[in-house]
């Protein structure tokens, strides 16, 4: 299995058509050879965690079958050629699951892999169906948790990503081995009592955490690639 996340900057012109692919692209990839999952994506502000949007940055996760599969919908699909004409840049990670533990929409989208002897960078996916009645809570600890996160030894980048506004959202990040994600989910205090809160005051109606090596990546955000350097090592 491949799992491709793409970022899309649209032109400032053609934010319209932005929004509309959200409703029209769900035909296609439904359609798509090969793509057994996707999920269309807003983002936050400048493309981080945030409750205002940015209603230029727009993303498409999805996983597939083989990696044949993901170059023809990205070399000859409706929603790569959408993309070609309305788009300012485009930015994709393509990349295969190691551990994924929880669901999404119902479904395990990532299967069950639970693969333990693997040393290089890896890229996390941490997503969320979050209580009405807890949206407070959770927002309130957004910042610092954010903070927390860029400032943390073997940090590469990182998307603010979301498949609704406000409740439904995703966090992709990319980091330099899973010893650094283990020590800042587990090791570091501050993000460790935020974890406690979720489970003690049940945030969550549904959530998933997963994570994958990194087959490659390609395009530009803001004129460069973010693993450029990483990838090369």
């Amino acid at each position: 299995m491949y799992v491709s996340l793409t970022i899309i900057r649209y032109r400032k012109l053609f934010i319209p058509f932005a929004l509309l692919a959200m409703a029209i692209h769900r035909l296609p990839l439904l359609l798509q050879k090969g793509c057994t999952f996707y999920k269309l994506l807003g983002s936050g502000k400048n493309g981080t965690f945030d409750l205002q949007p940015d209603w230029r940055q727009w993303g498409l996760l999805a996983c597939w079958e083989s990696r044949e599969d993901f170059d023809q919908f990205y070399n000859q699909s409706f929603v790569s050629g959408w993309w070609k004409i309305f788009g300012n840049e485009g930015y994709t990670v393509l990349c295969q699951p190691l551990q994924s533990h929880g669901k999404w929409s119902g479904k395990e989208p990532f299967g069950n892999p639970e693969a333990t002897n693997y040393t290089g960078p890896v890229a996390v996916l941490t997503r969320a169906t979050i209580r009405i009645s807890r949206l407070k809570n959770f927002w309130s600890h957004v910042d610092e948790v954010a903070a927390l996160m860029t400032s943390a030894p073997g940090y590469v980048t990182s998307f603010g990503v979301g498949e609704a506004p406000v409740y439904r959202q995703a966090t992709f990040s990319v980091w330099k081995s899973i010893d650094d994600v283990k020590n800042f989910a587990y090791k570091s205090r501050e993000h460790a009592e935020v974890i406690k809160l979720t489970r003690s005051e049940n945030w969550y109606s549904e959530e998933l955490f997963a994570r994958f090596r990194i087959v490659t990546s390609f395009g530009a955000l803001d004129g460069k690639d973010p693993l450029n350097d990483l990838l090369k090592n």
